[in-house]
């Protein structure tokens, strides 16, 4: 071999060494040190060594996953038959719990749990409950203690469960009539209630709106009462201005106002007194 290619297969096997001894971990990865298929340690995200041919990376996904359960037959507290359809959103944690729960990180193996695990605790949760309170009861409480319950065991895992959430609650056909008709009660009764509220809100109103009115005519009829009283007075003292005046023409424009008034019809005859104030007036004006 030349010197040439013994520096060349130096070289090469210099780069081989840098390249086996070089790891860089994803801030979206777990992984974890295997030294001769034992575990080392757990690796940070960022750039790690090891021991060419000695030490062994195996790496996971970091990020969230999702583990969409099949339909499961459950019972309620009464022993109804329902079918629930979940889904558990989980990611690992801690690496080397992983590792060794689930032979070798085997994902399928930690789905298999996670699924046999959701089962258990879907019966569990559903069997304290009535099929009242599964179907219009508080279903977020339920969820929570799913979640809850389900993440007691996950730590044996080395993962952490993110949401478990029930998709879908389907009833027995024997059961399925009684169900609805049920929700219809319950949801008549909810309307009954507010329709019960809006009457009552709707007689509230009208009276107050009633009271207000009263109250508004009660004003307005003292305010025209007073303000007739005092056009009255205004006219009074104008009437008697005026007669203090001249009390004569007073009286006799207050006669043919008289006489004006007493002819409703075009064929009424009026009989005058010859002595009558009219004619007084009118005779007077002759002799002038």
């Amino acid at each position: 071999m030349t010197k040439n290619g013994f520096i060349t297969l130096l070289v090469l096997l210099v780069i081989t060494i840098i390249f086996q001894s070089v790891v860089i971990v994803r801030d979206t990865e777990k992984a974890i040190l295997l030294k001769l298929g034992a575990f080392e340690r757990t690796l940070d995200p960022g750039l790690n060594f090891k021991v060419p041919f000695v030490d062994s990376v195996i790496k996971f996904e970091g990020r969230i996953r999702t583990l969409d359960t099949p339909p499961d037959r459950v019972l309620s507290s009464e022993a109804k038959p329902l079918s629930v359809d979940s889904f558990v959103k989980y990611k690992i944690v801690d690496a080397e719990t992983y590792y060794t729960s689930t032979n070798g990180g085997q994902d399928r193996v930690a789905e298999d749990t996670l699924q046999r695990r959701v089962k258990d605790k879907l019966r569990n949760e559903f069997g304290k409950r009535s099929l009242n309170e599964v179907v219009s009861g508080d279903r977020d409480g339920l969820m929570l203690a799913l979640k809850n319950s389900l993440g007691e065991d996950s730590n044996e895992l080395g993962v952490e469960i993110i949401d478990f959430r029930v998709k879908r609650i389907d009833f027995e056909r024997e059961i399925r009539a009684s169900v609805f008709e049920r929700m219809k009660t319950e949801r008549n009764r909810i309307a009954e209630e507010l329709r019960a509220e809006g009457r009552e809100t709707a007689e509230r109103i009208r009276a107050d709106a009633d009271k207000r009115r009263t109250i508004i005519l009660a004003n307005a009829t003292k305010e025209a009462e007073k303000t007739r009283g005092e056009g009255d007075a205004i006219a009074a003292a104008t009437y008697a201005k005026a007669y203090s005046a001249d009390s004569e023409f007073y009286d006799f424009t207050r006669s043919l106002k008289l006489i004006r008034n007493s002819f409703d019809d075009e064929g009424d005859i009026l009989l005058i007194d010859p002595d009558s104030d009219y004619l007084k007036y009118l005779n007077k004006s002759e002799k002038r």
